[in-house]
């Protein structure tokens, strides 16, 4: 759904009414826009949570990282766990290929 970006409320009512109506997951995106929807519905259903980093948000860093501005593995990271932080039980990124090379070996994320 599209919704106000400024109404939080409507985001719940929506979750709420998808769970009525039989969701078996719900999913937020994009996801940093909206990390309080992700936290919100997470203290507030028992339900799986996912959330979508889009594409925009990896194109954003993306860029950032080509010009030099930002470390990209580093901020993917921190960007993923934040996700994580806020409450998602699932992330959809594009980050996926480079994140599972960057983790093989490590013992915490």
């Amino acid at each position: 759904y599209q919704m106000n970006p400024a109404n939080s409320n409507e985001a719940m009512r929506e979750i709420e009414l998808d769970i009525e109506e039989g969701a078996d997951i719900i999913m937020v995106k994009p996801a940093l826009s909206y990390l309080d929807i992700i936290r919100r519905a997470k203290d507030t259903y028992n339900i799986p949570i996912a959330a979508y980093n889009v594409s925009g948000e990896f194109s954003m860093v993306k860029a950032a990282a080509e010009k030099g501005w930002i470390d990209g593995e580093r901020i993917t990271k921190e960007i993923l766990k934040s996700i994580k932080r806020a409450g998602a039980d699932i992330i959809l990124t594009y980050h996926a290929k480079e994140i599972a090379q960057w983790l093989k070996g490590e013992k915490t994320f």
